[in-house]
């Protein structure tokens, strides 16, 4: 049977419709998408600027920057200027755009904090053995790696809804197209689809959680027979990383572990890998991170441009 498409555009319902909540949802999101540019920018000139670049730990990092930016783009911008918006329109093809962008950037982002994780694995567990693990070629093809990942799971995700047949209605309770509320306005019976999604979204989720939360496990159980400076270190670099799985993956499980349901709160809950980590992730990386700290004292203020007297 051919599937049906009257549908030409979707209209979002966004976070609320009222007025004040709206304005005051609009200036605290533009303040966080500004915050979210700077302090991912400033990771990413510090490292490329200094010798950081040439350790795989930070390597992966100004990737996790880079993604970030692009993540958290393929969403705010539109969250931003459709809160000015009586009425948020989004055509077709930008919403199947905006699903595959969203979903490609993320999976960068799981597959490259999985590595990361790996990589503090290798450092902590088999020190002797990491400068030969983790070599640079190694991590071009690890962060090859993430990007094929990411691009596959995305186009499944993007060719199951485009075969959906939409008919109307076509408001979706939610400020972008995502896949499950996407499923609702399908006129077809999407019980099969919805468990594809699972099957791709959230498991991908939940093995990559789990496979984090493992290899910290084995960190911090060879950590314990560490002295007690390099285990303080130990600890918080891998505290300040489970900071940030918790807070990116959590609510991922929340949303893609389930039947393709929607509820209010899946709004706000997605508001923590949107917005929410990748602002907090430059705090994470550099606040309680020694290296990075000196990295940007040496890049930012000691620097001959910054610095109020001249060379001579």
């Amino acid at each position: 049977m051919e599937n049906i498409n009257n549908v030409t555009e979707f209209i979002l319902l966004g976070l609320s419709q009222k007025k004040e909540a709206k304005s005051v949802c609009f200036l605290l999101f533009l303040f966080c998408y500004i915050a979210i540019w700077l302090g991912n920018l400033l990771i990413i000139i510090s490292i490329l600027c200094s010798q950081l670049i040439d350790q795989p730990m930070y390597f992966f990092l100004n990737y996790l920057a880079l993604s970030d930016l692009c993540y958290t783009s393929t969403i705010t911008p539109k969250l931003v200027t459709d809160l000015l918006e009586e009425r948020n329109m989004i055509s077709y093809t930008n919403c199947m755009a905006q699903l595959f962008t969203m979903h490609f950037f993320g999976g960068i982002e799981i597959f490259l904090l999985t590595v990361m994780a790996y990589d503090r694995y290798v450092a902590i567990c088999k020190p002797l053995h990491y400068t030969i693990i983790m070599s640079r070629r190694k991590c071009n093809a690890l962060v090859f790696a993430c990007c094929a990942g990411a691009f596959l799971h995305s186009f499944f995700l993007l060719y199951l809804t485009i075969n959906l047949p939409f008919c109307g209605p076509n408001e979706i309770d939610h400020y972008c197209c995502d896949v499950n509320p996407l499923l609702e306005l399908a006129c077809t019976d999407t019980y099969t689809t919805g468990i594809l999604v699972v099957v791709n979204a959230g498991m991908m989720g939940l093995v990559a959680f789990m496979v984090l939360m493992l290899s910290y496990v084995f960190i911090l159980h060879t950590v314990r027979a560490y002295p007690q400076s390099s285990l303080i270190k130990a600890l918080s670099t891998c505290s300040s990383h489970i900071t940030v799985v918790v807070v990116f993956f959590v609510p991922i499980l929340i949303i893609y572990m389930r039947p393709a349901t929607t509820f209010p709160a899946d709004k706000v809950f997605a508001l923590f890998y949107f917005i929410i980590a990748p602002m907090f992730n430059p705090l994470i990386y550099t606040l309680r991170n020694k290296e990075m700290k000196n990295a940007l004292r040496k890049v930012w203020w000691q620097n001959p441009i910054f610095m109020r007297k001249p060379l001579m």
